[in-house]
């Protein structure tokens, strides 16, 4: 049997990569800030291009679901850690068996690493066996963990491993030092005078004694006297150092490629799980969406945006949720009301939830049903810089048309105030000829805007409203409605750019 990896059933869809600057949707939707955060401190494993690979096939979304679900099963998700340690102590112990000065100390090292990796992977098989595994992938890996513990190759190798380190653990010496000479001989049975040491300084203890506590750093090269010391050891104990010194020569490729690829490749999973938790502890909701090559028609309760999400929870706080649903023949959100209404925020959350589904995570909301995409195209405002001869109308046209042209009935897209540049009539028919195209193609779609027809336009779209308090107007709930628009969306931007808003109108009048 062999083990082709976790993240994908064997022959099934693994991702392509997408390259996080040449993806502006990445940036865009700020899936940049979460992947970042996600893998933080986990440097070691590489882990950016997992989460930069979206699946395009629904076995291979539900695979992974299934693999996440298993590990917030009972302990599985702290075995998997404690697997993970062990495999950093090993390595941590074979960069010393390749770093170190003394030829001796390194021999040791290397054994001591070879413990641990056996120790590691009998664990685990044993972790696994008491919580036995539904997921596919995880139960595939357990079936080939089993025979690869079994096997004569790893049987021999750690029974070796563990006998010798408990030979050198019986190894004991003297040590006779006079003046500057120091003699090394074999144990003679003399008395331990660190306990009569101790005894004898016991009487000058102060129970009420104020404590001075600092960090002693622990070399762990030798120093000379220390190695000097070593090598009078090893000549006395030839047999058991010649032994560990041809099980390092022997064994230098112990540590198999299939567990390493396990060890780095559960990490996508654990990695998001661990960061998602805190967040769970704030009272927000992750759920399993179930997804769809072929539907589109796609839901969410109680979704929000991840990366906002993380910014808030690191102040104590968390955003406020939102729904939304398109059922056939509807495909496209549009988003409007009041500026600063969290009309961004709904369509950013739309868009990652639908990215982190194709990446087979768990999604924000309390239940969700969602499309898996082939690509995502973003078309954000851009700020202009001076030496870009084109105008900002023009930089927009040129951007939609680019996104037209490359996207399928397979994708979503985002749009977000658009043609803000130009005037509303303007504006207005370019937004219906790009709606219409959007809706034609029956691409999934969220377009924020601040032109309220565009959501009446046919069967394909839908409006949604951002809503302030009602009898407060100013004030922003961040809440989005599914309603027709109210036709002031447009008229408060305009008056908020010129300063004819009724609060600046009132500042300027009493001035």
């Amino acid at each position: 049997m062999k083990f082709t990896g976790i993240l994908a059933p064997p022959g099934g869809d693994a991702g392509t990569e997408l390259s996080l600057d040449a993806a502006p949707f990445v940036t865009d939707l700020r899936l940049d800030q979460v992947i970042t955060a996600v893998i933080s401190g986990k440097e070691e494993y590489e882990l950016a291009p997992f989460f930069c690979r979206p699946l395009r096939q629904v076995e291979s979304v539900t695979y992974r679901q299934d693999v996440m679900r298993d590990l917030e099963t009972g302990h599985l998700l702290d075995d998997v850690t404690a697997f993970a340690a062990g495999m950093r102590a090993m390595r941590a112990h074979l960069a010393q068996a390749e770093s170190g000065r003394y030829d001796l100390q390194k021999d040791r090292w290397f054994l001591d690493a070879a413990v641990l990796y056996g120790n590691a992977v009998n664990r685990l098989l044993g972790d696994l066996a008491a919580v036995p595994p539904r997921s596919r992938g995880l139960v595939d890996f357990k079936a080939w963990l089993t025979a690869y513990v079994a096997s004569d190759r790893f049987a021999s190798f750690f029974a070796r491993a563990t006998s010798l380190q408990a030979e050198m653990a019986g190894v004991r010496y003297g040590v006779l030092i006079r003046q500057r000479r120091v003699d090394v001989r074999r144990y003679a049975g003399e008395p331990d005078y660190s306990s009569e040491i101790k005894t004898a300084f016991e009487r000058f203890k102060q129970v009420d004694s104020q404590q001075y506590n600092f960090a002693v750093g622990e070399e762990l090269d030798l120093n000379h006297v220390e190695a000097r010391i070593l090598t009078g050891v090893a000549e006395l104990f030839s047999d058991i150092f010649s032994r560990v010194r041809s099980f390092k020569e022997a064994e230098a490729g112990f540590v198999d490629d299939a567990i390493v690829r396990f060890d780095r490749e559960i990490q996508f999973y654990v990695s998001y799980l661990e960061y998602i938790a805190p967040l769970r502890k704030l009272g927000l909701s992750f759920c399993y969406p179930d997804v769809s090559e072929t539907s589109k028609e796609v839901s969410s309760r109680q979704s929000f945006d991840l990366a906002l999400a993380g910014k808030l929870a690191a102040e104590g706080t968390a955003p406020v949720c939102n729904d939304f649903h398109l059922q056939d023949p509807e495909r496209i959100l549009v988003v409007s009301g009041p500026n600063q209404g969290g009309k961004t925020t709904f369509a950013r959350a739309f868009a990652q939830l639908h990215y982190l589904a194709s990446l087979g995570c768990p999604v924000p909301g309390s239940a969700a049903r969602l499309y898996v995409p082939d690509r995502i195209f973003t078309h954000f405002e851009k700020e202009e810089f001076l030496e870009d001869l084109r105008g900002k109308l023009e930089d927009d046209v040129v951007r939609i048309h680019r996104i037209l042209e490359n996207a399928t009935p397979k994708s979503v897209i985002v749009v977000n105030e658009i043609f803000s540049s130009t005037a509303l009539r303007d504006a207005t028919a370019l937004s219906e000829r790009i709606a219409t195209a959007i809706a034609r193609l029956d691409a999934l779609c969220v377009w924020v805007t601040f032109i309220d027809e565009i959501g009446a336009l046919n069967e394909k779209t839908v409006s949604v409203v951002s809503t302030v308090e009602p009898d407060e107007p100013t004030h922003r709930t961040f809440k989005l409605v599914r309603r027709p628009a109210d036709g002031l969306a447009y008229a408060m931007s305009i008056a908020e750019r010129h300063g004819l808003t009724y609060d600046r109108l009132q500042e300027r009048l009493r001035s």
